[in-house]
């Protein structure tokens, strides 16, 4: 027990804040994990960019038909555009989703080939996997590169909290090792010209691993320092008069 008065309450007060402010981190550290999801479309764009791959693949089946399959897969990106266009929202990831639908659809129909519908999504995650990486490399890791402007932090973390440049530069790696493997178990497959067993692995390959480097990111955010807002241009002192 303190022998000075108020000694106690200081002590309570002291410890209360302390409290306070480790809550107030934590609570920081998920609101900034949370963006994961809102960063790469949610469940809603991984939709988005997956069942085209499957109504070409089913197509296929159907009519053996690569140019049928193709137009199918393509309109059925084309409805997802439209359909976040009546209703407002950003179409980002639905018209990413609908261009690489398009060359695919483009490739496969011009060589008659229905492999190459998955060419360009194979290529892409290659590109994708090497981006991650020389990011990571770099310093400029693309998971920051693409939060920071979501969480307000803008680029902060580069200079300003190392904690969080470790975090992005650790969640980068997560994710060229997890979406990496993508392209090396399909690009054998395209090789053998085994249509259905690569459009069946492309689909099942599609969201899970997605889902699985989303996890992996919110759960090294959440223990991450908490992001330092970067000030924005109208909060700037006004001269004097």
């Amino acid at each position: 027990m303190s022998n000075q008065p108020g000694g106690d309450a200081a002590q309570l007060d002291l410890a209360h804040d302390a409290a306070a402010a480790e809550a107030a981190r934590k609570a920081a550290s998920k609101e900034a994990a949370d963006t994961v999801m809102k960063a790469f479309g949610g469940v809603r764009g991984m939709i988005d960019m997956t069942l085209p791959g499957l109504v070409f693949i089913v197509t296929y089946n159907l009519t053996h038909q690569v140019s049928t399959s193709a137009w199918a897969a393509l309109g059925l990106s084309a409805l997802f555009v439209v359909a976040r266009l009546a209703k407002r929202e950003t179409i980002q990831h639905a018209f990413s989703g609908v261009f690489g639908v398009a060359l695919g659809a483009w490739i496969s129909m011009k060589s008659g080939k229905a492999e190459d519908f998955y060419l360009p999504g194979l290529l892409w995650n290659v590109a994708y996997s090497l981006a991650l990486a020389v990011s990571a490399l770099v310093r400029w890791p693309m998971i920051g590169v693409m939060l920071g402007p979501i969480t307000g932090e803008m680029f902060t973390w580069r200079k300003e909290n190392p904690g969080r440049l470790a975090a992005y530069t650790k969640a980068t790696w997560a994710w060229v090792v997890i979406m990496g493997l993508k392209p090396v178990i399909l690009f054998p497959l395209y090789f053998t010209h085994n249509v259905n067993l690569l459009g069946w692995l492309k689909v099942a390959l599609g969201i899970p691993p997605m889902l699985l480097a989303m996890y992996v990111t919110w759960q090294i955010l959440l223990k991450a320092p908490p992001p330092i807002k970067a000030p924005l241009d109208d909060e700037e002192e006004e001269p004097a008069k």
